[in-house]
């Protein structure tokens, strides 16, 4: 009960950081990290020791999905090559460089420090994209720091599994290259047949709160199957998702996809607080542990990795940055202009927060692995000296640089915008009734107002004129429900159809009503 009532007075304190976090232009992870250090040290908190498996499916595979679900194979196939080296290059220098410090610092047996590199070497982009939003970075950067994240863990987690069970001898390093091919292929076909699977479950439910269990229940299954049968359960999740993702908006009804993007928004929020107060208090288990001369040591230990971590990212970034720009000298103007600049690698290389999968896949190390206790310990010293470090100082970075405004997604939203409204029209016109002509006039006024946005996601005149409307329904709806005209089951029926009317007139992102 103890965990139960600490969880919840948590999640109350992870609102409040929420909203301390963007009035100060932080990453929420770390006030969601410097929380779950404080919280883990106070008089009375529990020691908790979770199994290592449900960890891996608990919080890795929901948040994997919602990240994958978004993820643009444009954008993947377009910054191909920095996505390459960066979610295998900078994943495996990484590992390499934290394994010698590893191995040569704390006296790790090899396997055990490569799986501690494998540990820290993945960044994860919710914390940077907590401060990048603010901002309109150039797309290519918000992109490429996306899809690293995506498929960095991937990289990390084949790494971290072959490292922890050469560690514990059931197989050999010099196995590894067999095992990852294998491995890999066979997770993107299952990935891409269980994704097919769950489409053609999922457009046979139309109830909104069954298909959102179904979802959760499928995800959980296929990372529970894909690691039961010896593949990838991140590969397979990530290719199940970009499945789904293609084609089940298209199938998928408004009132569902609604709930659905609530309820997973909500959801991934919460394993984030969870996994921090788990990390937190296991942390306070192993400084417990780490008693006596040797305890000094392993705080240097686990500060020099951070150190590692940081520097190694950077030195990497900036390295193949110069690399690309040396050999773009011998490019056309327009290839030159797409380049990566120096200014763009160090807020690259500055975005290296590691968070959720680090904290995790820590946590999931065996009880009886060799140097589990100073692993777990520079894992969260790593975790949360880059939130800290890294994360509070990411908005003065972007001040700094001052990249110039990208408006790129704002103009693909107006480009899109006067094609949909187009297309709207062009079906429209072979209606002649009344009411088409109403609808007709809807759509134009809209088009015209989209060919020249100032701000491809403000409301137009049409938006609020009507969002004024809506407010007055709703304040007449009240009425008629406070003086018995009309009973709870009718006020509730109306109240949904006005929600979707005030869904559809409000801005993306935004649900508002205005008074004015």
């Amino acid at each position: 009960m103890a965990l139960f009532e600490l969880t919840l007075i948590l999640l109350l304190i992870a609102v409040g950081l929420t909203a301390l976090s963007r009035w100060l232009g932080i990453p929420y992870p770390s006030l969601l990290a410097l929380a779950g250090v404080g919280i883990a040290f106070l008089p009375g908190a529990p020691t908790i020791e979770i199994d290592p498996e449900l960890a891996l499916a608990l919080f890795i595979a929901p948040v994997l999905l919602d990240a994958a679900y978004d993820t643009s194979l444009r954008d993947l196939k377009r910054y191909r090559l920095s996505l390459v080296l960066l979610a295998l290059g900078a994943v495996v220098f990484t590992t390499v460089v934290v394994a010698f410090v590893g191995w040569k610092m704390a006296g790790l047996p090899i396997a055990a420090a490569i799986a501690l590199g494998a540990i820290v070497a993945p960044p994860d982009a919710v914390a940077a994209s907590a401060v990048l939003g603010q901002f309109k970075v150039p797309h290519r950067l918000n992109a490429i720091l996306q899809g690293e994240s995506l498929l960095n863990d991937a990289t990390a987690l084949l790494i971290y599994r072959i490292a922890v069970s050469a560690a514990v001898g059931s197989v050999m390093l010099s196995d590894a290259v067999p095992v990852i091919l294998l491995s890999t292929v066979g997770s993107v076909a299952a990935g891409y047949l269980f994704g097919r699977l769950s489409l053609l479950t999922l457009t046979r439910i139309e109830d909104a709160a069954s298909s959102t269990v179904v979802q959760f229940a499928g995800t959980f299954a296929v990372w529970i199957i894909a690691d039961r049968i010896g593949l990838s359960a991140i590969i397979t999740i990530v290719v199940y998702a970009i499945t789904i993702a293609r084609t089940a908006p298209r199938q998928m009804s408004a009132r569902r996809r609604v709930s659905t993007y609530s309820v997973w928004e909500s959801a991934v929020f919460v394993l984030n607080v969870l996994a921090f107060v788990l990390m937190g208090l296991q942390a306070r288990s192993i400084v417990g542990r780490l008693s006596g001369d040797g305890q000094g040591d392993e705080f240097v230990f686990a500060a020099t990795v951070l150190a590692v971590v940081i520097v190694a990212r950077l030195v990497w970034v900036f390295g193949y940055v110069a690399i690309i720009r040396r050999f773009a000298r011998f490019d056309s103007k327009e290839q030159r202009r797409d380049a990566p600049t120096f200014g763009g690698a160090l807020l690259v290389g500055w975005c290296g927060m590691r968070g959720l999968v680090s904290l995790v896949v820590a946590i999931a190390l065996p009880a009886n692995f060799p140097g589990r206790d100073p692993i777990v310990l520079a894992a969260f010293a790593v975790v949360l000296g880059t939130l800290v470090l890294q994360g509070m100082s990411l908005k003065p970075l972007l001040r700094w640089l001052n990249f110039e405004e990208d408006t790129t997604i704002d103009r693909e939203v107006a480009q899109a915008r006067v094609a949909i409204m187009e297309a709207a029209l062009d079906v429209l016109s072979r209606k002649t009734s009344a009411a088409a002509d109403v609808v007709r006039e809807q759509y134009e006024a809209q088009r015209k107002i989209a060919e020249n946005p100032e701000d491809a996601q403000a409301a137009t005149e049409y938006d609020r004129l009507r969002l004024y409307a809506i407010k007055r329904q709703r304040d007449r709806l009240e009425e008629l429900r406070r003086d018995g005209t009309i009973g709870d089951e009718a006020y509730h029926r109306l109240e949904e159809e006005i929600d979707w009317s005030e869904l559809a007139a409000s801005p993306a992102g935004r649900f508002q009503s205005l008074t004015t």
